[in-house]
């Protein structure tokens, strides 16, 4: 008989209003998009099951509003947290030069609130933008100052990246609560 063990794991998705978080979580756990915006008022909840290994991994993505407006209930939807991704844009817009500069924001949340879990960045919306007019370096400086595991570029409308992106947060987890 195999000795399998289950795994439980709260992922929380945090960013600005309309960088895409609802619909990546939605294109990584259904294989969906959907093209309108739809704002998430509080937080929204998504569950997801995997195997690796033999083993069972039940995740809860919280996907938590990006508007202050719920500031005031932040304690509660970073408790227990495993792990966060910080969602921003890549548009060459307001939206998209705003969400990158929040990033150390929603980063001291976390840490405030999280104490010191794995931290992964997506830069999504990378189907609105040339690849080549992606500042890469500023990305890496950004993920190494705040020791983050990873960056992804994802799209949340065509798919790329997002796979890759969730599996190596999963995967991360799995092996840190493996060995314990």
């Amino acid at each position: 008989m195999i000795n399998s063990e289950t795994f439980r794991f709260k992922i929380v998705v945090v960013g600005d209003g309309a960088v895409g978080k609802t619909s990546l979580i939605k294109k990584f756990t259904n294989g969906t998009f959907e093209k309108d915006y739809v704002k998430t008022i509080g937080a929204q909840f998504s569950k997801y099951n995997k195997k690796i290994n033999g083993d069972n991994i039940r995740l809860v993505f919280w996907d938590i509003a990006g508007q202050e407006d719920f500031n005031f209930l932040q304690p509660l939807f970073y408790k227990e947290s495993k792990a966060v991704i910080i969602v921003y844009s890549l548009e060459e817009n307001t939206l998209g030069k705003k969400s990158f500069m929040h990033i150390e924001n929603w980063y001291q949340v976390v840490e405030k609130n999280c104490g010191d879990i794995p931290v992964v960045l997506f830069a999504n919306k990378v189907d609105l933008v040339h690849e080549s007019s992606i500042n890469k370096l500023k990305i890496q400086k950004l993920a190494d100052e705040y020791k983050f595991l990873n960056f992804f570029f994802t799209s949340a409308k065509t798919g790329q990246g997002v796979v890759n992106a969730f599996n190596a947060i999963i995967e991360r987890l799995y092996v840190r609560f493996k060995t314990i």
